[in-house]
């Protein structure tokens, strides 16, 4: 597993609560269906879709977790109204993929692929964010199986279903479409701040395109 190499200066957690939230102590487990096993020899994480080069990029779990391994503090904002304060987020950046595998000039969304088939889109501006990260531990200690070992995603300033657990690759897209929860019935950006709970909430140009 890698070595933290550097911590971010300037990305405290807020220690502020969006409307509607309540500060939790602990952390709750909160998912859709089972817990994936973990097959280390069978792992794979893949960047495919509008890549700049027209190629599929992948990373065994061994080269994956050899990339630079960083730090970011950040609270964790749940759509279900709990947050979660300043925990340490250890991880890959995002922009890291960004940089190794670059998606094309017209890419506009990204879709963030976990198990079983789970999907959240996002906003490429909210991927490549700065403390946007593919984290493998919390607090200095490896995630547990249940929050999303081996690799979950961390989009600090959106609700946490928009970082899927068990994450496996993401896929690059000119145009926006709906993952798991937004074709659900959740809001298409999930912003805490703005109380972007469900799609009913989107206002014009929020959503994509019929």
């Amino acid at each position: 597993m890698g070595h933290p190499v550097e911590r971010e200066s300037g990305a405290a957690a807020s220690f502020e609560l969006p409307p509607g939230q309540r500060v939790q102590r602990g952390w709750p487990v909160t998912h859709y269906g089972p817990v994936p096993k973990f097959r280390p020899e069978r792992w794979e994480f893949r960047v495919f879709g509008a890549t700049a080069d027209g190629e599929k990029h992948c990373w065994t779990h061994e080269e994956f977790t050899a990339l630079p391994y960083t730090t970011v503090m950040a609270d964790l904002h749940c759509v279900t109204k709990f947050s979660m304060l300043g925990a340490e987020w250890g991880g890959i950046p995002a922009r890291t993929i960004l940089d190794l595998a670059p998606p094309d000039p017209n890419v506009t969304h990204v879709m963030v692929w976990a198990e079983y088939g789970f999907s959240s889109n996002l906003r490429l501006a909210d991927f490549a964010s700065d403390r946007t990260i593919f984290a493998t531990h919390k607090d200095g200690e490896l995630l547990t199986a249940e929050h999303g070992f081996p690799l979950r995603l961390i989009v600090p300033h959106l609700y946490a279903w928009k970082g899927p657990k068990w994450v496996r690759g993401v896929e690059y897209m000119t145009a926006d479409r709906r993952g798991f929860w937004e074709e659900r019935g959740y809001h298409n950006i999930g912003d805490p701040w703005k109380e972007q709970r469900y799609s009913y909430q989107e206002a014009p140009g929020e959503g994509p395109e019929l």
